[in-house]
């Protein structure tokens, strides 16, 4: 499927830019000539001053968010880091996943994570060297005659394939998954079913909280 060559724009400002970023196409320059069209050079084409503050893996789509200036790159990595920013997804898993047994609805995947270097970029849960990863999940409906469930996912911790390994672990993996999926369900879509639906975060100049939104397009 041929990547539109624009820059999906959701907002932009003299501090800030989101973007909606396509399925199969990279965030950032990876290695290889064939690598360098990417979401933050387009962006970079049109506001030179954008810099890169997170990611989002090729295969996924959905809200990004950019820096413009170093001042405002300093602002948005310490709220990252701060756990300042709330991200959202939305995703289609193999089976009927059941609701977690919560008062709110929500449950928890606490898993250690860490790359698998001799199969990277895949990573894996490791009790002993992984670092502390914590996904919050919520079931949003299911499809029984299709036999999946659409799940809203919050990464409380960003680890590499923290969301696509997590449910992997509960027997769950997401449809269309190339890494993690096995070959049944990963020919079950054209491409991995996981969005980056909503974002929340503070305004790198004012500190006031902005809300933006995608709906996912499956």
């Amino acid at each position: 499927m041929p990547l539109p060559t624009e820059v999906p724009l959701v907002h932009a400002d003299e501090q800030l830019l989101v973007l909606d970023k396509p399925a199969g196409l990279l965030a950032v320059p990876g290695r290889g000539a064939d690598k360098q069209d990417c979401l933050s050079a387009r962006a970079q084409a049109l506001w030179p001053d954008a810099l890169v503050v997170h990611r989002l893996d090729m295969a996924t789509s959905g809200l990004l968010a950019m820096a413009r200036g170093a001042e405002a790159q300093r602002s948005l990595s310490m709220a990252f880091a701060a756990r300042a920013v709330h991200k959202r997804y939305e995703a289609v898993v193999q089976g009927l996943l059941a609701a977690p047994e919560s008062a709110d609805g929500w449950g928890e995947i606490a898993l250690p994570l860490i790359l698998d270097w001799p199969n990277r970029p895949r990573s894996i849960v490791d009790p002993g060297r992984g670092k502390p990863s914590l996904t919050r999940w919520r079931v949003l409906a299911q499809d029984r005659a299709g036999g999946t469930t659409r799940v809203a996912l919050e990464p409380v911790t960003g680890r590499s394939h923290q969301l696509r390994v997590h449910l992997q672990c509960m027997g769950h993996p997401i449809l269309g998954d190339a890494l993690y999926a096995p070959p049944e369900v990963r020919a079950r879509a054209d491409r991995l079913l996981l969005h980056a639906c909503a974002l929340r975060l503070p305004h790198p100049a004012t500190g006031q909280a902005c809300d933006f939104s995608s709906p996912a397009p499956f």
